[in-house]
């Protein structure tokens, strides 16, 4: 019997065979989570949903966001609208 170390994402249990891939993933989850809390102190008549669903999607794309940051808000259009669905 062969023995195959996972690493389990506490956060919604995902689950990962490469350590960094795992430790990545929960740290976009972290972001999010703050992006989140972020949007629903200071946007009041925002859902719960929509304000988690807003928090993945900027943790997600969280390079191209610190590139349209910077100067060029154009990448930001480039975002797939298929690569967001989950």
């Amino acid at each position: 019997m062969a023995v195959i170390a996972v690493w389990k994402c506490d956060r919604d249990g995902s689950m990962f065979a490469d350590k960094k891939e795992a430790e990545e993933y929960d740290k976009m989850l972290e972001l999010a989570a703050n992006i989140t809390t972020l949007i629903e102190l200071h946007i009041k008549d925002v859902s719960e949903e929509a304000s988690e669903s807003i928090g993945l999607l900027l943790a997600k794309h969280r390079e191209v966001l610190a590139k349209a940051c910077k100067g060029k808000p154009d990448v930001l259009l480039e975002i797939d609208a298929d690569s967001t669905e989950e």
